[in-house]
């Protein structure tokens, strides 16, 4: 019973979410930060987390302007299922900070600019590679790009990144 719950709950997120005129691709109008921009999608809750464990809340709400790779919920549900963790333990890793800052970008990155197999270094100081067709970063799929932020840009991503 508690997992169809839990199910219903995330299949209900999902789709609030979607509907959330507020974080559709494009919206210039945009006077929240990127983390208030992502809290209030309501399906960045275990980013949220982490960059409030890392400490990187009021440096993605800073002046900027950044791009940032953000994952879902859902795919950093898969890496905590992958990895056979919970998100405690994610939180309580040494390279969480690391980790997160291998997804940020500095300057406003629009999918536009993107070029096939373009390096782009992150704030973690490494590499992540851009493909086209689809939009891709490093294995991750970009399913919303452009979101606007005042302070920049975000890109919705599947999937959590791994520095290497």
């Amino acid at each position: 019973m508690m997992k169809k719950l839990m199910v219903l709950s995330f299949v209900m997120m999902m789709v609030l979410s979607m509907a959330n005129p507020g974080f559709a691709a494009g919206n210039s109008d945009n006077k929240k930060d990127i983390v208030d921009t992502a809290v209030s999608a309501g399906n960045f809750k275990i980013l949220a987390a982490a960059l409030e464990k890392a400490g990187l809340v009021e440096t993605l709400k800073g002046e900027g302007p950044f791009t940032v790779f953000a994952p879902t919920d859902e795919a950093f549900n898969k890496l905590l299922k992958d990895l056979g963790i919970t998100a405690d333990e994610l939180l309580a890793r040494q390279d969480l900070k690391q980790i997160l800052l291998y997804h940020v970008l500095p300057g406003k990155v629009m999918s536009n600019q993107l070029k096939e197999g373009m390096k782009a270094e992150t704030l973690a100081k490494k590499n992540v590679t851009i493909s086209l067709n689809p939009v891709r970063v490093n294995d991750a799929n970009v399913v919303t790009p452009d979101v606007q932020a005042s302070n920049g840009v975000i890109h919705v991503i599947d999937k959590v990144l791994l520095p290497k």
